[in-house]
């Protein structure tokens, strides 16, 4: 008797965060890069040694144990991205967010597939809500709010219509945070600036 195997009615061009499974381990995700070539790359770079073009250094994003896992969030403060606005931000209608943030508070609760989407160049859309008023957060989801890759290392948020829809300075303050749960951003304006 063979078993059947059932074949998944989804199809393909449905929104890509809708497909992966919410993660909650604590996985760290970090770039390793291969210095050394292979003996197939030292083949194909002296076959091309004329023109001049250097070995270039892969890299590859991995999952490692995280030896140092994050403390527990706080219900009450869950805010682990504290960003004063730019007029870039507000201009661009894209929040930079930096390396660091992005890989210790966001990419730690992705799937590996969900991180390396966007590190490859990729748009995820991602939900956002706005918390700022507690009784009546607002849900912001279309095709202007997404996350991909930023200039020089750095990590956007796509939020054009959150932008649209508020008064936003530079020099506002606001707080983020990727909700595990819900796989969602969450984000607040804290104070206002000049």
């Amino acid at each position: 008797m063979n078993p059947t195997i059932p074949i998944n009615p989804k199809p393909t061009s449905q929104i890509f965060h809708e497909t992966f499974p919410i993660h909650t381990g604590t996985m760290k995700k970090t770039f390793y890069y291969t210095f050394l070539p292979s003996k197939a790359e030292e083949v194909a770079a002296a076959a091309v040694e004329t023109t001049g073009i250097p070995h270039q250094i892969n890299r590859v994003l991995v999952e490692i144990r995280d030896l140092h896992p994050p403390p527990p969030t706080d219900p009450n403060n869950p805010w682990h991205i504290r960003k004063m606005l730019t007029s870039s931000d507000i201009q661009t209608r894209k929040l930079l967010l930096s390396h660091n943030d992005t890989f210790d508070h966001i990419f730690r609760y992705w799937t590996l597939d969900m991180a390396n989407y966007v590190v490859m160049g990729n748009k995820l859309p991602v939900p956002v809500w706005d918390l700022t008023d507690d009784k009546n957060p607002i849900k912001y989801c279309s095709d202007t709010i997404f996350f991909e890759k930023g200039p020089h290392e750095s990590y956007v948020l796509g939020w054009k219509d959150l932008v649209r829809n508020r008064f936003v300075n530079s020099g506002d303050e606001i707080r983020l945070c990727w909700e595990i749960r819900s796989s969602t951003f969450q984000l607040k304006f804290l104070r206002q600036g000049l």
